[in-house]
């Protein structure tokens, strides 16, 4: 039983305390040697909530989960829209992961299909909901989020892919960035492949629409 209150302790500590690591951190590099290949050099800057540029926030949502501040961290119009598709196309649903899930994923867990982390991801989700603000979750997913190859985070990301710190990024790169995932270390804003081109732009164009609910 002690298991179960040792994800509640850490979504606790979180609520307060910014993380120096993630699991994921320290992961990556292990996988690095295994497969024989150079480990990346960690780049992981911590922005506080005012300063992470309100544009990549938008891009975020539009991009990842519109109706983040419509749902409890499962989205399940979109699960049922998922799974639907899958039914009707004959393939296995995709992915339906809200910004709370993948936040969790990144902040506790590891990437990975496997029923474990799956529900590991969705018990985290249930607690980050209940003991954390919608505003503190876009925080820590702007920061711990992987968002190239040993790039963490927001200000990282601007840095190592555009030369510039967060606050600078500017509409198009902002969205170029999220446009990588949930692929970004085979993807590159910089130099974006047709797919991520396409993906930009209907980021952009849904960008606009979105108000971020600042508040709470």
């Amino acid at each position: 039983m002690i298991l179960l209150f040792i994800p509640i302790v850490q979504v606790g500590w979180v609520r307060f305390v910014n993380p120096s690591f993630t699991p994921l951190m320290l992961l990556r590099p292990l996988e690095a040697r295994l497969d024989g290949k150079p480990v990346a050099k960690r780049r992981y800057e911590w922005r506080s909530d005012a300063t992470i540029p309100v544009v990549f926030l938008r891009c975020v949502i539009a991009s990842e989960d519109q109706r983040f501040y419509q749902h409890h961290g499962f989205d399940w119009r979109e699960i049922r829209i998922a799974q639907a598709e899958a039914e009707r196309r004959g393939r296995s649903p995709r992915g339906a992961s809200t910004i709370t899930m993948q936040c969790a994923r990144s902040l506790f867990l590891w990437q990975g299909r496997s029923l474990i982390r799956k529900g590991l991801e969705a018990y985290y989700t249930v607690w980050m909901e209940l003991l954390l603000s919608k505003r503190r979750i876009l925080e820590l997913y702007a920061n711990v989020v992987e968002m190239g190859d040993g790039i963490y985070g927001v200000e990282a990301a601007a840095r190592a892919h555009f030369g510039v710190s967060a606050p600078a990024l500017t509409r198009q790169q902002a969205a170029a960035i999220v446009a990588c995932f949930p692929n970004p270390r085979q993807r590159d804003p910089r130099n974006p492949s047709p797919k991520v081109v396409s993906r930009s732009r209907r980021i952009l164009l849904e960008e606009g629409t979105i108000k971020l609910g600042r508040g709470g």
